[in-house]
């Protein structure tokens, strides 16, 4: 007993100190809409991640299981951080959007202090997915300037 509750009391203590997203930390694209709604907009219309779940749904029937596991990473929302678990149970994360790029928003959404959320994207943000290992290089880099929406 005393070690269970010990390993408990380090799995919190090591989210909260490592500020490792947990579930319920995302909050999905249609949130950031209710206050970002021309940004959302523009993302939604232009960028071909607004619609990467059914980039998955494609491919799957190519792919093992597994394979398709490592497509959630890049073309889901939060996967293996606490967002996006199965199209089931969180389709509201099922594509790239908002937090992909600026981070779990539930605190955000909840206060709007714009220093709960990433509010400019860094490379190493981008690279996590767009690197030589998964996909060409396509010059991608002028979208973070632009807000890539």
């Amino acid at each position: 007993m005393r070690v269970c509750v010990l390993s408990i009391l380090f799995l919190v203590s090591f989210f909260v100190m490592t500020g490792a997203a947990t579930a319920g930390d995302y909050v999905g694209s249609k949130a950031c809409a209710e206050c970002h709604e021309e940004e959302y907009g523009r993302y939604s219309q232009h960028s071909k991640k607004a619609q990467s779940w059914e980039s998955i749904q494609v491919m799957a029937s190519d792919l093992t299981a597994q394979e398709v596991q490592g497509c959630y990473e890049c073309h889901t929302t939060g996967y293996g951080k606490g967002g996006f678990q199965d199209y089931a149970s969180t389709p509201e994360l099922s594509d790239v959007g908002c937090e992909s790029c600026h981070g779990p928003g539930a605190q955000h959404a909840e206060d709007g202090d714009p220093a709960s959320i990433r509010r400019t994207p860094e490379l190493k943000d981008c690279t996590r997915c767009h690197n030589q290992e998964r996909v060409r290089a396509f010059g991608f880099k002028p979208l973070i300037h632009s807000g890539a929406h």
